[in-house]
């Protein structure tokens, strides 16, 4: 299975992954008005893959079977406050 792989030039650390490169009409419209330009990163077999970086494989090739893209967001922010706060907990 092939999958087209582009960076949002808007959002950071926003990628999409289309089953067809240049192929955008599965995406709604909405969705690509908030992720903007888009720039071809990598185009990569799945099937040749077990894992991927930030994102479950299992999860991509069914969004890409059922929606024809699947969307990639940032991680969310680490709260160092409450991490420290958890660690405190622990240490008493």
């Amino acid at each position: 299975m092939l999958c087209a792989i582009y960076k949002s030039l808007k959002k950071e650390e926003t990628y999409l992954y289309l089953a067809k490169k240049d192929d955008f009409t599965p995406v709604p419209e909405a969705l690509m008005k908030m992720f903007g330009k888009a720039q071809l990163v990598l185009v990569i077999n799945l099937a040749k893959q077990q894992h991927l970086v930030r994102a479950d494989i299992d999860k991509v090739k069914q969004s890409l079977t059922d929606e024809g893209f699947y969307l990639q967001l940032p991680p969310p922010p680490i709260n160092y406050l409450e991490q420290h706060k958890a660690q405190q907990k622990k240490d008493k």
